[in-house]
């Protein structure tokens, strides 16, 4: 999303586009249907607590938390997979950098199976591979980290329901009420169009803007492809965030 250019002028907030984001009960998705309000939502002002902590400052990073290849690794070995490098740059509704935010990020091994105790698909586990890590953006916004290719998997949506390949994110704010979650794909994935969940999103470009660019200018060679995906916190070009539906 290296060619992303976002409207407006430093100091102005800009409306969420609300004809991006589904409605909350989509049927085609069916744990929407459970999961949508059944009443109007009242606005309710924000505790103490929730706006001031707990954040992440109190825990940096360690050194391997962005390498997913190694940082669950048992004896050395490294996770099995096609090996990535995944970056990008989280930006405000300006197009301005966003320094020193935590993004964290989980998915599945490579055979397409999370490290959960509910999990059901039959894929093996990797006993390297732990499925998650978190990384700080630096001081131009940027964020990045290794992994393997998430593989795609089965869920029990429909009769034959399948997740393309893809990649959960977390953004906090100031606060840990503030946090966003949304996922990111691959480009050129066709699974991503046959996606019940990403049939629920009604603009294609609120979609193709959740799909990550291969970039072969930064990738290294005979080690890993790279892809890029950038992540807007707000207005007319924000991301479309799960979690915030009402808008972030």
């Amino acid at each position: 999303m290296s060619d992303l250019v976002l409207p407006g002028a430093d100091g102005l907030l800009y409306p969420r586009d609300r004809a991006w984001h589904p409605p909350a009960n989509t049927p085609g998705y069916k744990s929407s249907t459970f999961r949508a309000p059944r009443q109007p939502l009242l606005a309710l002002a924000g505790t103490t607590s929730e706006n001031t902590g707990p954040t992440f400052g109190h825990s940096r990073p360690n050194p391997l938390d962005n390498d997913l290849i190694r940082n669950y690794s048992q004896d050395g070995t490294e996770a099995i997979g096609q090996r990535l490098i995944v970056y990008g740059q989280v930006l405000d509704e300006n197009a301005r950098a966003v320094p020193n935010t935590l993004v964290e990020f989980w998915q599945a091994n490579a055979g397409g199976r999370y490290r959960h105790k509910k999990e059901g698909y039959l894929a093996a586990l990797d006993p390297n591979f732990g499925g998650c890590g978190r990384a700080i953006t630096d001081a131009q916004g940027f964020y990045s980290f290794r992994t393997v290719k998430p593989g795609a998997y089965p869920w029990p949506n429909g009769g034959n329901d399948w997740r393309p390949a893809h990649i959960h994110f977390s953004v906090f704010g100031h606060a840990f009420a503030q946090r966003l979650i949304t996922q990111m794909y691959f480009e050129g994935d066709p699974m991503i169009w046959q996606c019940p969940i990403v049939g629920t999103i009604p603009d294609k470009a609120a979609i193709d803007q959740l799909i990550a660019r291969l970039d072969r200018h930064n990738t290294t060679p005979m080690d890993a492809l790279a892809y890029r995906f950038d992540i807007v916190l707000r207005g007319r070009r924000s991301t479309m965030f799960e979690n915030k539906l009402e808008g972030n």
